[in-house]
């Protein structure tokens, strides 16, 4: 898997050394002068400090890492890319002359391998060669429809917004999408506290002139979370009143439509009744609940809203919040009455939950390992399930190699060519 995102990972360094002997120290730093990059990335230590070291800062885009004092180059790669962001190439430097090692090296995912003592001229060569690799186009898989998907609350409390942004973060780091979070919660949304952001002036601005709204409105209005996960939210005063007839809200959701692959709406339930032409482009209706007798109710009239009104959008019932015990409804009884299925059952953590406040993280990052983690990766797979006809995930498989780790992914959002069929 890829690391995940670091704080500063959108200013990677163009280049990283890590050698072991004060020749290949010397050469790395006259070169890495002559072409521009600071003489300080060059750092002592092999493969083990790169190791240590990039698990906690950003990869830069070409890496040189000696190998002399690796035991067991192949395994020490596969360490390697567990740490390095997309978009890494490397050059790997060693004392073994031995083709089978170079081959077996290549294969993996090494762009290059330098066996020492090595001079200035080869390894310009081969740093140039390194920088033509990070700036060809790559060839992507087929383009995927955008979907759009919108996280609807039962009852205030339920925990729509941490389902929100728990999604919103999962599509971002688990799946690698270019994910757009819109909290249209304007006076008391919580999407960008519980990403530990200041929200901004994006969204009131948007409302207040909507004209104004394009792609570089976007691009300049939105607080990114990390390199594909951005927000757009706002906190205006409790004074100040949002006269809009939502023409904003849908001129951003088109806006996303060519600016990302994914796009997690956090809607107050009464933009249904304020705005319901917000849902025609959903794809997914998260509709979040708690097992409560009034939240069966209204769990009834949203589902029956949803059907009449947005009839492409495909319902998916998260119970959240759900504690061990006795409900005040049970899972049974609560499913009779909304005749349905509850899709997805979100079990209550106090610990996780005041975790993930207190970290400014989201739920699902934090619940790793946890049974509230699981129904997070089931909520992400459902949805997308709901939303791709190839099922939860329709990303081509890639192999084993390095390179199938760390190559380059364009950071540049797909554009959305069609909409998304409802299988449902």
């Amino acid at each position: 898997m890829n690391a995940p995102w670091k704080p500063g990972v959108g200013l990677r360094d163009p280049f990283h050394a890590f050698v072991c002997d004060d020749h290949s120290f010397d050469v790395l730093r006259a070169v890495a002068a002559e072409m521009g990059w600071a003489p300080e990335k060059v750092n002592k230590g092999g493969m083990r400090n790169a190791v240590q070291t990039l698990s906690i800062t950003a990869s830069p885009q070409i890496l040189f890492v000696d190998m002399s004092e690796s035991g067991d180059p192949l395994n020490d790669i596969n360490s390697l890319a567990e740490v390095c962001e997309p978009g890494t190439v490397v050059i790997a430097s060693g004392q073994v002359n031995d083709v089978r090692l170079y081959r077996d090296l290549v294969a993996s995912g090494i762009q290059d391998y330098l066996l020492k003592p090595f001079g200035a001229d080869q390894l310009r060569d081969a740093l140039a060669q390194a920088q033509a690799v990070f700036m060809a186009p790559r060839e992507t898989g087929p383009e995927r429809p955008h979907c759009t998907m919108a996280v609807i609350g039962t009852r205030g409390g339920v925990g729509a917004s941490s389902i929100a942004t728990s999604l919103a973060w999962m599509l971002s780091d688990k799946k690698n999408r270019a994910t757009a979070l819109l909290d249209l919660d304007v006076h008391f949304g919580t999407n960008a506290l519980a990403l530990d952001l200041e929200p901004g002036r994006g969204l009131t601005d948007a409302i207040e002139n909507p004209s104004r709204i394009d792609g570089l409105f976007i691009e300049r209005a939105m607080v990114r979370a990390s390199d594909t996960l951005a927000i757009l939210s706002a906190e205006a005063p409790i004074s100040q009143p949002m006269l809009t007839d939502g023409g904003a809200f849908y001129q951003l959701l088109e806006e996303f439509q060519a600016a990302f692959e994914c796009s997690v709406v956090d809607l107050p339930r009464g933009m249904l009744i304020q705005h319901p032409h917000l849902m025609g482009s959903v794809n997914v209706a998260l509709v979040v609940t708690e097992l409560t007798l009034a939240a069966a109710r209204d769990t009834i009239r949203i589902l029956s809203w949803l059907k009449t009104n947005a009839p492409q959008a495909r319902p998916i019932v998260v119970a959240n919040k759900v504690q061990p015990g006795s409900p005040e409804i049970s899972r049974k009884d609560f499913e009779q009455s909304i005749e349905r299925k509850v899709d997805i059952l979100v079990p209550f953590d106090v610990r996780v939950a005041s975790q993930a406040a207190k970290l400014g993280k989201t739920l699902a990052e934090v619940a790793k390992g946890s049974k509230v983690g699981a129904a997070c990766t089931a909520l992400l797979n459902e949805a997308l399930g709901a939303a791709e006809e190839d099922g939860p995930d329709a990303r081509p498989a890639k192999g084993d190699s390095l390179l199938s780790k760390i190559d380059l992914k364009s950071m540049l959002p797909s554009r959305r060519k069609d909409k998304v069929a409802n299988e449902g």
